[in-house]
């Protein structure tokens, strides 16, 4: 048990989040222990209460309270070892780009971004493979829902780290969403405000559930935050099934599947928020319309632009749809050829 001590942040681990820190430098504290310090006021930064997300800068000072010491393992493996040949083989051909300071993935659906609730196999544990010709693994600097495929972006260092996180944070970056919804919205463009706060008993990661509140009453919620979400319908079969692309402003949890589903045009494939109300509980809208539907979730991260964090030249990054969206859109008729780059470009 080591006793009260001091730390200073360094002038390479800007615009982090303390949690990811601490984690860093106190590998044996586990996500909740972390969180139970700072609400205990037992962590502090420059001698002020902090939260678990708070993010730190050079040269503040953290107290570390008494720590257990970290567990010596029987049977130590390095961690790239414990990465099956297939696994790795999975992860590269994911990468649709990279050079000295970034790679961009097509995260496969039903691949976790990151471990917790249960998740033992997630990107983050597989980016040990993504080294290459460096001698630390990728850092994620965003994330997408497990069921989510499409395009993901990682840092080879700790300092492009930084400077995607202060692009995300600051809404530097454009994200378009492509996604089958149940149903048509009219109008045909839109903008969703519903602020989000996460559903009593719920739980965390992918597990929660977020609800949606009225843009009145943000404000008199406790925990609800304010979400944006931009769509626009590319093409529709009838009054069936809509192609929408969609533009998440804000980034909260579940965002675009929520916002979705209380507009009343759940993404198919949703269960967990297109069942209500619908008689195939459990699976999502969309999962009994037959033929090539199928059951899984219908979002997919299609595009990224950014500017890069070194050369400052601006980049657009496409993901191809997993296959059993293209199964869908060859069942309606879709093709992604048809659709614009940028779908909401010629808004007035």
């Amino acid at each position: 048990m080591s006793g009260v001590q001091t730390l200073v942040v360094g002038p390479d681990e800007a615009d982090q989040r303390l949690d990811r820190w601490m984690r860093r430098h106190f590998p044996q504290l586990s996500q909740v222990q972390i969180e139970k310090h700072c609400r205990k006021g037992e962590i502090r930064v420059d001698g002020g209460r902090v939260r678990a997300n708070s993010r730190v800068s050079p040269g503040q000072s953290i107290r570390i309270p008494p720590l257990p010491d970290a567990p010596l393992p029987r049977n130590p493996v390095p961690q790239a070892r414990r990465i099956s040949d297939a696994d790795a083989a999975m992860i590269r051909a994911a990468v649709i780009y990279r050079d000295d300071d970034i790679i961009v993935l097509n995260k496969p659906s039903g691949l976790a971004t990151q471990g917790g609730s249960g998740q033992t196999r997630h990107v983050d544990g597989l980016a040990e493979a993504l080294c290459f010709d460096l001698p630390e693994k990728p850092r994620l600097v965003h994330r997408l829902d497990k069921d989510t495929s499409g395009v993901l972006l990682l840092a080879r260092s700790q300092r492009v780290a930084s400077a995607l996180n202060a692009a995300f944070r600051h809404r530097a970056t454009r994200k378009i969403y492509w996604a089958a919804v149940a149903g048509v919205p009219h109008p045909a463009r839109g903008v969703v405000r519903y602020g989000l706060v996460k559903a009593p008993g719920g739980g965390r990661g992918e597990g929660e559930k977020m609800l949606c509140i009225h843009p009145a009453e943000v404000d008199k919620v406790e925990g609800a935050k304010r979400a944006t979400t931009d769509y626009t319908v590319i093409s529709a079969a009838a009054k069936r099934c809509g192609w929408l692309a969609l533009v998440p402003v804000t980034g909260r949890t579940h965002q675009l599947r929520a916002h979705m589903a209380e507009i009343g045009h759940p993404i198919i494939g949703d269960g967990k928020y297109g069942g209500s109300g619908q008689e195939n509980l459990g699976d999502g809208w969309g999962a009994q319309l037959g033929g090539e539907i199928s059951r899984k979730l219908h979002l997919h991260a299609r595009s990224l632009t950014i500017r890069h964090p070194v050369s400052g030249a601006m980049l657009t990054f496409t993901a191809p749809m997993p296959d059993h969206m293209s199964r869908t859109w060859d069942f309606f008729g879709w093709h992604p050829t048809d659709a614009p780059a940028d779908p909401f470009e010629d808004e007035e």
